[in-house]
């Protein structure tokens, strides 16, 4: 379940965004970023704002930049959360058409449209609703790398149940997924000799900090390029 931090500082959509080119691809309408040759591609799973999102464009620019071809596909047809606090808006019937198992069965076809197109290794990043569905993802060997972002209310059985490299970024103050319960989590991972893994709690943010800061907050911005750095390290590390 999402909780109110979730939404906060939501930002202004905007379809035009980028320095990308928005194509249907996978079945779904998607930002595509980065060279179309290249032969290793990152899979943004977006937080229930969505693709439109200038700073989630903004990050799959900057990893595009470092050779990926980046795509961020529209998982929610067309409906993200616009306005949380509309009084029509009802987020458990928002998450029941948007549910996350049906994001994973979106993004298995994303997979195995880039793999049709001659991509050799595939990482994904998710952010929030996004980090729930990279973590079944992750549990398959279709992809090399995974980064979770503030990721919703995941298990430890899922944990558990990761299969390939793996790094979780996380807040400190965050409800959904409290700074403890992260701590445990990366002892199980650590635990887990066959898989690389990396978790780290960044002091004094909130849940979405990674791609829901203001540009003329600097020490925001700061803790976000942090983060966007870790990513792109793990996935310059394992996405080869």
């Amino acid at each position: 379940m999402l909780s109110s931090q979730c939404f906060q500082n939501p930002p202004t959509l905007s379809s035009t965004c980028g320095a990308g080119t928005v194509q249907e691809f996978g079945g779904l309408q998607t930002y595509i970023t980065g060279s179309p040759d290249s032969k290793l591609a990152i899979i943004f799973i977006a937080d229930a704002f969505g693709y439109e999102a200038p700073n989630l464009r903004k990050l799959a620019d900057k990893i595009a930049g470092a050779g990926f071809l980046v795509v961020v596909p529209d998982f929610f047809y067309g409906d993200p959360v616009i306005d949380p606090k509309d009084p029509n808006f009802d987020v458990n019937s928002w998450l029941k058409v948007h549910n996350t198992d049906k994001g994973y069965e979106d993004a298995k076809a994303v997979i195995a449209a880039l793999k049709s197109k001659g991509v050799s290794a595939i990482g994904a990043a998710g952010f929030c609703w996004g980090g729930m569905v990279l973590v079944k993802l992750a549990s398959s060997t279709d992809l090399h790398a995974a980064v979770i972002l503030h990721p919703g209310p995941i298990t430890e059985d899922q944990i558990n149940g990761v299969k390939v490299p793996i790094a979780i970024l996380g807040a400190e103050n965050d409800h959904i997924f409290p700074s403890e319960h992260l701590k445990q989590f990366g002892e199980k991972l650590s635990a887990k000799s066959e898989i690389d893994s990396f978790v780290k709690i960044f002091p004094g943010v909130a849940h979405g900090w990674t791609v829901r800061y203001k540009a003329d907050d600097e020490s925001a911005v700061k803790s976000a390029e942090e983060s966007h750095l870790d990513m792109l390290n793990w996935f310059t590390k394992y996405v080869k």
